[in-house]
């Protein structure tokens, strides 16, 4: 199983010399034209690889400047501060940032608008012992939210009821039936968690039958909030904690702090209920925030970490079997919690039953857990068939929309397709044309429920809440990067036209300044595991924190052969003989493909993410190909 590079780090204050290996400039490492800026020519001359983009170096002299300063202000290995200052980082910053502490990014939980009087009023509820409803999302980051109020409440002695909304019966956020089912069991504190800060009808029932409401949120918010003795978001427009960049389930574990800090305080907790160790919900947390795709900066980063060591204990009933159903059973990395569980969390959600991801997180029950990790794996791999048609047909719609409207927004939308993966058919059109896109599904009835991913510089989440508010849509929102949508089949031509309008120009823009950047030059020689290892020091890696990418240039394409759903293996040998195997995810049929199988037998230039494959026991790094282009010298 592949381990990318991303792994947890020790929290002992040890220095970055006791870390690190003594400085050294492994030979096989070449700088990429260290004197020249950003604007010269273009890395190893390639001005257009196979996927249309120009290769350039991501330091320019200032970071040149600075990766020296950090290699030698800190005895840092060259590779290592190349990648450290091509992601910002100063020399000044350098050892927090290689030692990322929950203790030391931890803010105060307060300084977040509404948590003082969420934490009194779930206090009170502790005190009173009376049941709380939770209502969830529906996708990893909803799943771990809930899990997480549930279990912590659990452990306080009070009994939480959680509600996961069916996609297509119920759709997004909570919802007025359900509300009325929990005030009829009984219910008076209602908790919205990844959701709720745009739901005003439901929640003006909720205060119409007596419920109190706390919605913890991340979602962009409108200027007027619904009815809620406290909506928790750093995403409101009021709120100046500058926490925007965490998931609902960051949300949430700040919010367990301050109470877990109130309840000590009173001495809610003895030996008979012991206080709950927070550590240990690091697993959920880093899941969520890794599948929700938000930054890997500031304190995210120190959760994953530390979340990522939790993981690896495999203390949780219900993520252990996950991990063994999926066959996971190397360190887990964030590649794994991305690519290999959060698709299957969020199975449930899509295809299947909503609730069988918060059910897994939260069960202590082995047998109950295997089976439901079955059933995820199971409807992942049915997932999976069902996304494939999809996105054939979303890719001829999206070429002839673009051969009417270059460097639009792409819209398109199909009565076919299943409401629970329109969001992955979104992603791979954003993929593979480098446009924000939008699939949508057309249901009986004449709605149609969609659901956009975006890319960097154009917020799709705001386009979306503008939508809204212009009548184009009945509901809608998200982040900048993700949004989905309800509205009227029929105008699915208007949003077309609405978006372009609104991001057309920031979409063209992005998509004209197509670049690849990488970090730096090595060899098949040179690719080796202590290089992996030592490049996970500056991990995790994923949105907003770019994984390093490397150039291998005039290496020889020994083979080239399908595997798996579309997948491209290969093996490519460099000049001194060495060799290393490669993988192009999802690249047959595609240009990077073609021009790949095209190039057996001759020397091509590639850029790829190291990957540290342990199948079998042993160790090997791989590359995750991302791009090539034919080889020659620079």
């Amino acid at each position: 199983m592949a381990h990318h590079l991303c792994k947890s780090g020790d929290d002992r204050g040890r220095t970055i010399h006791n870390q690190l290996p003594p400085r050294h400039s492994p030979p096989m490492l070449a700088a990429l034209h260290p004197a020249l800026p950003v604007a010269s020519r273009a890395l190893l001359g390639v001005e257009a690889s196979a996927t249309g983009r120009r290769w350039r170096s991501r330091l320019d002299g200032p970071g040149e400047e600075t990766a020296l300063l950090i290699a030698q202000r800190h005895g840092v290995p060259e590779v290592l501060a190349r990648v450290l200052s091509g992601r910002g980082v100063t020399a000044l910053d350098a050892p927090a940032f290689l030692e990322p502490r929950l203790r030391d990014l931890m803010p105060e939980p307060n300084s977040l608008i509404g948590m003082e009087a969420a934490v009194d009023r779930l206090v009170a509820a502790v005190r009173a012992g009376r049941p709380i409803a939770i209502f969830g999302d529906y996708d990893v980051d909803g799943a771990c939210s809930s899990a997480l109020l549930a279990l912590f409440l659990g452990a306080a002695g009070v009994p939480a009821r959680v509600h996961i909304p069916d996609r297509i019966t119920e759709g997004y956020g909570p919802n007025v039936p359900a509300v009325r089912a929990f005030a009829a069991e009984g219910a008076a504190l209602l908790v919205t968690v990844d959701c709720g800060t745009t739901s005003t009808d439901p929640l003006t029932e909720a205060a119409r039958l007596g419920l109190d409401v706390l919605v913890l949120d991340h979602h962009q918010a409108p200027e007027v909030l619904p009815p809620a003795l406290a909506i928790v978001n750093p995403n409101r427009q009021d709120d100046l904690s500058g926490l925007g960049h965490l998931c609902a389930a960051g949300v949430v574990f700040m919010t367990l702090v301050a109470m877990n800090r109130r309840l000590r305080t009173e001495g809610h907790w003895t030996t008979a209920r012991p206080e709950p160790d927070l550590r240990s919900m690091l697993d959920l947390v880093a899941l969520a925030t890794v599948a929700d795709v938000v930054p890997l900066t500031g304190l995210n980063r120190a959760f994953v970490r530390q979340g990522l060591q939790v993981v690896h204990a495999r203390a949780r009933v219900g993520l252990r079997a996950l991990m063994d159903a999926a066959r996971l059973h190397g360190p887990p990395a964030c590649y794994h919690l991305g690519h290999v569980l959060g698709p299957r969390i969020n199975a449930g959600g899509r295809i299947g039953d909503a609730g069988l991801g918060a059910r897994l997180l939260m069960t202590r029950d082995e047998g109950e857990a295997a089976g439901i990790a079955a059933e995820l794996d199971r409807l992942n791999g049915e997932r999976q068939v069902i996304e494939r048609a999809a996105v054939e047909e979303a890719d001829a719609m999206a070429r002839a929309q673009l051969d009417a409207h270059p460097d639009a927004p792409l819209v398109v939308g199909s009565a076919g397709w299943h409401p629970g993966i329109v969001g992955l058919v979104a992603a791979r059109l954003k993929e593979r044309y480098n446009l924000p896109a939008f699939a949508l599904a057309m249901g009986e009835g004449g709605t149609a429920v969609g659901s956009g991913r975006s890319v960097a510089g154009v917020d799709l989440g705001l386009a979306v809440r503008d939508a809204v508010e212009a009548g184009l849509a009945s509901k809608g929102g998200g982040h900048a990067m993700a949004a989905g949508i309800t509205m009227k089949a029929e105008r699915i031509d208007d949003l077309h036209r609405f978006l372009t309008d609104r991001i057309g120009g920031a979409s063209s823009l992005a998509r004209g300044e197509r670049a690849l950047t990488v970090d730096a030059a090595i060899t098949a020689r040179g690719a080796t595991v202590d290089l992996a290892g030592l490049l996970e020091k500056a991990g995790p890696f994923g949105s907003g924190q770019p994984e390093p990418l490397f150039a291998l240039a005039n290496h020889l394409v020994q083979e080239a052969s399908e595997v798996g759903q579309g997948h491209l293996r290969l093996r490519l040998r460099g000049g001194d003989g060495a060799a290393i195997k490669a993988l192009a995810f999802r690249a047959v049929g595609q240009p990077l493909g073609d021009m790949l199988t095209a190039s057996r037998g001759r020397p091509v230039h590639v850029v790829g993410c190291l990957s540290v494959d342990r199948w079998g026991g042993g160790e090997r790094v791989d590359l995750r190909l991302v791009d090539a282009a034919d080889g020659g010298r620079p």
